[in-house]
């Protein structure tokens, strides 16, 4: 009895804190419960939250640096995930490590919102992609928001601007582009980092309750507004470096009373400092370095506690260390910086001057014109019909001819392809020089069909492969600006898409030289001929694998046909130029870039540029029925001869029984993966794509409805618990 009751004494205590603990923080609701699964579900199960099961008890989780849960009354009140994938800014040496192509930021903020309690959310490096919808504000307790370092795109929504609750919002290192909404309603608002994106050009409304702003790396193009200086008297940390920043650092900016960290770098300020300049005695850090700063410093910044940075201006320094540019330099580009304003004024003073001569001529001419306008619409009425009727039979027939080669044109295919990727840029001759070392030759990788190639490294960091096109031709350069249009919708998660481009032109009358670099996405992965030659990592690809692959490519070339108008054709498809990511997802590179050569500057009828995009386009699918074939049989194709000779096993194979088939033609690492429908219906669309009437092959569409036919086949036959029949 004695021994009981020292039992119980012993367990009383952690009986008395098990009562004491509320039933609401100890439990999670089991709608919330559902949703974290799905949360883990939708970021592909990231390594930091693999260990969920349905055991989990959240609420009392360990929290760590990569993971933390708060709860409150049952309901989740902070959820903070930190995953591992790369992001836009990293310097690593893999390529961006986004989501895969299933992942919808729409899909997972609807789930995300239903946290509806949720008062801090940080979602870090788990490769987020895609816009930031409007329905964010859904998050109506929400205090801190942090999705940083992943790949959002689009504009910031405005909806943000309803989130009254809001202290922190950190969406540093994403693709953002466009104007940041007005913040000035958020009161509550302390911290704004938006650091490394490609917010701008205008300098964003925010509310004075601000503590620390952080802008840096975007492309605000705009002065800091005077008004903006009165009212930060909590501010603390303003970062707005790596900008387009103009005109003059206002008076004030240094004698906040509150800031201690100032990062005005690596803009284009102009103008000096007034010598009377205040400072605030709070200051520990000022950078004002490369800008367009001419003068002497200021008394108190010199003799400023700080570490003061204020190299690489025009500045008269006394200092034997100070590097300045020459005063020559920081007027020539400071007027550069400021030349569209100062042009629009010129503009305007001209037009007053000149006023009052136009309006008198104009009136003279004006009434001159309505009596010709009369004459003219008289004379065009008394003319018979016919010349109406022949006049609309040649509009329509030029116009059906053009609509003839733009037919499949599907802006739906070209809108969807551009998810997940980096905005477009327009690089400058000197970015270019940069990013291949100034074409040394170590990173020249390789000859393309149109140009060279070289390996580059953009200032980000990121890597980049640059395409160098030589073009020589009369009347060339509206040709090229034409054909830049198409290049900037050259994006899609199937192909290495265009990332931006750079023109130079050369005149050597009679002719004008243009050099092109196309800038590409660089894939480090292998190629799909480099994976199938390699016995270990040809054991990766099972026919699912396979299959998933080809149905890649096929959405690749039908983005090529389809996703841009006109479509691009005669891309010289082969497998060495499938490239393989780190997921295995197919990239389609090495196709036609759409600039003008010798043969589109020519004039050509409309009857010879169809049957000549008849016929590139059907070649491009025999090329396709090429790459196929080499995946079904995991046989290496160097010949014309080798595509017979494997098209012939397959036909003869196609129709005896299906053990034939694959002891005599299929890849034999594929034995034991595959359903017989599945695999018989993508050798047919390959036979069918190798026909030597090229009139019979089939479409892209045709193609890749196809294969994803036979991938629902082989998903099905998966799920049945067919695995072991071999055929």
């Amino acid at each position: 009895m004695k021994k009981l009751w020292l039992s119980f004494s012993h367990l009383f205590p952690t009986l008395i804190f098990l009562l004491l603990i509320p039933t609401s923080i100890s439990q999670l609701t089991q709608t919330e419960t559902r949703i974290l699964f799905q949360v883990q579900k939708l970021l592909e199960y990231p390594q930091v939250l693999q260990g969920w099961n349905n055991w989990t008890n959240f609420c009392f989780l360990q929290p760590s640096p990569s993971l933390k849960i708060v709860c409150s009354n049952g309901h989740i009140t902070e959820l903070t995930v930190i995953g591992n994938r790369t992001s836009p800014s990293s310097h690593s040496s893999k390529p961006f490590q986004a989501l895969s192509g299933t992942f919808s930021t729409d899909s997972f903020f609807t789930v995300m919102t239903k946290l509806s309690n949720l008062k801090v959310l940080s979602l870090v490096s788990l490769g987020l992609w895609g816009p930031l919808p409007e329905k964010i504000n859904r998050f109506s307790s929400l205090e801190v928001l942090n999705i940083s370092s992943n790949f959002i795109t689009g504009e910031i929504p405005t909806s943000i601007s309803s989130m009254k609750n809001l202290k922190s919002i950190v969406l540093a290192d994403n693709l953002f582009i466009g104007n940041i909404p007005d913040l000035q309603s958020l009161t509550s608002l302390e911290e704004v980092n938006f650091d490394g994106n490609k917010l701008g050009p205008i300098f964003p409304s925010l509310g004075k309750n601000l503590v620390k702003i952080i802008l840096r790396k975007n492309s605000i193009r705009s002065q800091i507004p005077p008004q903006f200086i009165i009212h930060f008297d909590k501010l603390q940390i303003f970062d707005i470096s790596s900008n387009n920043f103009v005109g003059k650092i206002p008076f004030s900016m240094f004698s906040l009373p509150s800031l201690h960290y100032l990062d005005l770098s690596s803009n284009k300020f102009s103008g000096n400092l007034s010598m009377n300049l205040p400072c605030s005695s709070s200051l520990t850090y000022v950078d004002i370095s490369h800008n367009f700063l001419v003068g002497k410093l200021p008394t108190c910044i010199m003799k400023s506690k700080a570490k003061v940075l204020y190299n690489w201006n025009c500045l008269s320094t006394k200092k034997l260390n100070d590097q300045q540019h020459g005063s020559s330099y920081c007027k020539k580009d400071a007027a550069l910086a400021v030349k569209p304003l100062k042009t629009k004024v010129k503009k305007e003073s001209s037009s007053m001057k000149l006023g009052l001569v136009l309006v008198i001529v104009g009136g003279v001419v004006g009434i001159a014109c309505v009596f010709a306008l009369l004459i003219v619409f008289i004379l065009w009425k008394s003319k018979p019909e016919r010349l109406n009727h022949n006049l609309d039979r040649s509009s329509v027939h030029k116009f059906s001819e053009k609509s003839n080669i733009n037919a499949r044109h599907v802006p739906q295919t070209m809108r969807q392809a551009t998810h997940g990727q980096p905005p477009y840029n327009i690089f400058t001759e000197e970015e270019i020089e940069d990013a291949t070392n100034n074409f040394d030759q170590s990173n020249l990788i390789g000859e393309g069909s149109q140009g060279q190639i070289y390996k580059g490294w953009l200032r980000d960091g990121s890597v980049v492969l640059i395409n160098c096109i030589k073009i020589k031709q009369k009347g060339l350069p509206h040709r090229i600006m034409q054909h830049l249009d198409v290049l900037q919708n050259l994006r899609h998660r199937h192909m290495v898409s265009v990332l931006g481009h750079c023109v130079i032109t050369h005149q050597e009358p009679p002719q004008v030289t243009s050099t092109v670099f196309i800038v590409l996405e660089y894939i480090s992965n292998v190629s799909l001929r480099d994976q199938l030659t390699d016995g270990k990592k040809k054991e990766m690809l099972k026919w699912p694998q396979r299959m998933a692959i080809s149905i890649g490519i096929a959405r690749g070339v039908q983005f090529l046909h389809t996703g841009v108008a006109p479509g691009i054709f005669g891309n010289n498809l082969k497998i060495q130029n499938i490239l393989l990511d780190d997921s295995l997802n197919a990239k389609v590179s090495g196709y036609k870039i759409p600039l003008p050569s010798k043969s589109t500057v020519n004039e050509q009828s409309a009857s010879n540029q169809i049957a000549s995009t008849s016929n590139a386009e059907k070649e491009d699918i025999y090329q396709l029925g090429v790459i196929l074939l080499e995946i079904i049989t995991g046989t290496q194709i160097a010949s014309s001869s080798d595509v017979e000779q494997l098209k012939d096993e397959l036909e003869r194979g196609s129709s005896e029984a299906p053990s034939t088939i694959l002891r005599s033609a299929i890849d034999p690492s594929l034995r034991g993966s595959y359903a017989y429908e599945s695999m018989s219906t993508a050798v047919q669309i390959t036979l069918n794509c190798l026909s030597k009437v090229s009139s019979t092959r089939p479409s892209i569409e045709d193609v890749l409805w196809n294969l994803q036919y036979s991938m629902q086949v082989q998903e099905n036959w998966t799920s049945s618990g067919n695995l072991s029949t071999k055929f």
